[in-house]
């Protein structure tokens, strides 16, 4: 079984040293699944087990776990192979749409310029006059455009670009290429690890209050809320935790796994609650978004241009050449200039709805944790009940009584030692 990444990286993070409460926190995974992967994860990375007198396990890893694994699963190897290859095929993706549009920009012109010199000749059979007309109908359009793309892709353009967007708005740094895809959908879910991101935060925040909890300070990492408190049970569910009814009838969240620890760790610092991220049209700079506009609109209005041109289907067979090859993919041209200025358009509203919920549930979550910093009396109480089965228990070397880095025999001599002693330095204090 390939190893949870999740776990991989909280391991690493505690210091290679961990209960089962320390990851199920650290990534915010299920107990089960945290004790079931750090199994797994201990058996294939030659990690050891330490149980103390309690019978609270930690889990021991050496530091090149990671070297361990790779060496031993060829589908990591793969893995890691195949998300390098696939950074170069997005990239090729990415800016492939760029491509075609300035692709089918040059094509058309050149094709709408061979069929405007071609009707001008035959109307006119001075050469000078068909000097004139090629001049006028040919070379001024391209020139324009084309010196204006090119400039894009200027070394010095680029950095004279990067130093600007680190001075101001500090965005990411894309080429126009990139631009055009980003403007076109956009640059991913900015809120992909949502979920991630929300049980690690109520994990800490468990975490920071010692394995016990009331309902008012979860609720600010949660959607959907309700008075009767229903909304803990996903919580107790994932982490293992016991509801506990105080004496005047309030309900607390206490989570014995959570309170068990691999060291003495600090109260790490949480936000107050959980903000999703908006949805951004483009991270593409103003300038390129007007430029993907202009093109897009350009690349439309040429389909259009061409399209009235090749009306006489003779035309097309008389010239051959790029013009028969233009008119063989016409609805092909019209339909990506079309769909080039549609796209984002559509996308755009959607963001808009999209954006309205989430700025919706943020002020609800908002709302949350500004009022669990006004705490009333009967909060106070809860607050107060919860923390009666507040406590951490750290399991320290000294705690353990077998480990499976060394032989039983060897564990039990060595404990019998170190009994002796403990007897002969209290006899010594007692003379």
């Amino acid at each position: 079984m390939t190893p949870n990444p999740q776990i991989v990286k909280s391991v690493e993070q505690l210091n290679y040293r961990v209960t089962v409460g320390d990851v199920a926190a650290q990534a915010g995974l299920e107990l089960n699944l945290a004790q079931q992967g750090l199994l797994a994860l201990a058996a294939d990375a030659g990690g050891h087990m330490q149980v103390a007198d309690s019978g609270d396990v930690v889990y021991l890893f050496p530091k090149n776990f990671r070297s361990i694994l790779r060496d031993k699963y060829w589908s990591l190897r793969l893995q890691q192979w195949w998300s390098k290859v696939w950074k170069v095929l997005f990239y090729i993706i990415r800016i492939s749409f760029g491509v075609v549009l300035i692709a089918s920009i040059l094509l058309m012109l050149v094709a709408i310029a061979v069929i405007v010199i071609s009707v001008s000749s035959s109307r006119d059979g001075d050469d000078r006059d068909r000097g004139y007309n090629r001049g006028g109908g040919f070379m001024f359009i391209p020139r324009f455009w084309v010196g204006d793309l090119f400039w894009f892709f200027d070394p010095d353009y680029n950095t004279r670009r990067r130093q600007r967007r680190q001075k101001t708005s500090g965005q990411n740094d894309m080429n126009f290429l990139e631009a055009i895809f980003s403007f076109l959908f956009g640059d991913g879910n900015p809120n992909e690890n949502l979920a991630e991101e929300r049980w690690q935060k109520i994990g800490t925040v468990i975490r920071n209050n010692n394995g016990a909890v009331v309902a008012e300070q979860i609720a600010p990492y949660l959607d959907e809320i309700d008075a009767d408190e229903d909304y803990m049970l996903t919580v107790l569910s994932r982490f293992n935790g016991y509801p506990e009814v105080s004496p005047q009838g309030e309900i607390i969240y206490y989570f014995p796994e959570l309170q068990v620890m691999a060291k003495e760790r600090k109260n790490q610092s949480v936000s107050a609650y959980l903000k999703e991220n908006l949805w951004r049209f483009s991270q593409a700079n103003s300038g390129q978004i007007m430029w993907a506009i202009g093109l897009g609109a350009l690349n439309l209005i040429l389909a259009l241009v061409l399209g009235s041109l090749l009306q006489d289907g003779a035309i097309a067979e008389q010239l051959g050449g790029i013009v028969a090859l233009v008119a063989s993919i016409y609805w092909l041209l019209l339909g990506y200039g079309t769909a080039f200025l549609v796209t984002p358009l559509i996308r755009y509203f959607w963001i808009q709805g999209r954006n309205s919920k989430i700025e919706n549930r943020n002020s609800l979550r908002q709302a949350k944790a500004v009022a669990l910093n006004q705490v009333d009396e009967d909060l106070q109480q809860k607050i107060d009940f919860a923390r009666q089965f507040a406590q951490t228990k750290v399991i320290s070397d000294r705690d353990v009584s077998y480990t499976t880095e060394t032989d039983l025999l060897d564990q039990n001599i060595k404990n019998i030692e170190q009994g002796d002693r403990e007897w002969q330095q209290r006899l010594e204090s007692g003379s």
